[in-house]
């Protein structure tokens, strides 16, 4: 079993969490705006103290279209935050984690998914 999802089972929240479609588990904060075979398009859009259900990404690539701050909560436990500007681009690895907005700006990014092979480790 995947040390990630170990831990989510003791928290008594269950390992599907660690594999939702944000589209599916927050559709009031992700809109899919272009699909594909090869990316899905996401847009997201939330305010200061909004919160995201545990989800999964695969490899993405985020736009921010303004600035925000975000803390990131991954299955394990560990906590990230975050900062961005506007015009911001970064890659991410696949991964899984629930989100929230901790700043005093509205969060405002495209996401691009990308499908097949997750990126080597």
């Amino acid at each position: 079993m995947l040390p990630g999802l170990a831990v989510m089972m003791c928290l008594g929240l269950p390992a599907s969490a660690a594999t939702a479609d944000p589209a599916e588990s927050d559709p009031t904060l992700y809109q899919v705006v272009f699909e594909n075979e090869r990316v899905r398009v996401l847009r997201y859009h939330d305010r200061p103290g909004d919160r995201t259900s545990m989800h999964h990404h695969p490899d993405f690539v985020l736009l921010a279209l303004g600035p925000f701050r975000r803390r990131l909560t991954f299955p394990d436990g560990t906590i990230r935050e975050r900062a961005f500007r506007a015009g911001e681009v970064a890659w991410n690895g696949a991964q899984s984690h629930a989100g929230e907005n901790i700043g005093d700006t509205d969060t405002d990014v495209l996401i691009v998914e990308l499908k097949g092979e997750a990126s080597p480790r």
